[in-house]
């Protein structure tokens, strides 16, 4: 009798509770991981900057390779 009293409030839990705390927990945990940090977000434009530099110094060499060799591109 005593098996039988426990496994009623069991069977609720598992059919009624378990699947809402399941599901409240990974909804809050993919909101939770869309958002970045303050670290990543100062990463982010540290790469940005430094990309920037990269453009501008290969911009700076393609106009020395123009000024001193014109047809180097089609090489």
């Amino acid at each position: 009798m005593s098996g039988f009293l426990l496994s009623i409030p069991l069977t609720l839990f598992i059919v009624f509770i378990a699947p809402l705390w399941l599901w409240f927990h990974y909804s809050q945990r993919g909101k939770l991981s869309n958002k970045l940090s303050a670290k990543e977000i100062m990463q982010i434009e540290q790469l940005k900057q430094e990309a920037d530099r990269m453009q501008n110094r290969i911009t700076a060499l393609e106009a020395i390779l123009d000024a001193e060799n014109p047809e180097w591109r089609q090489s």
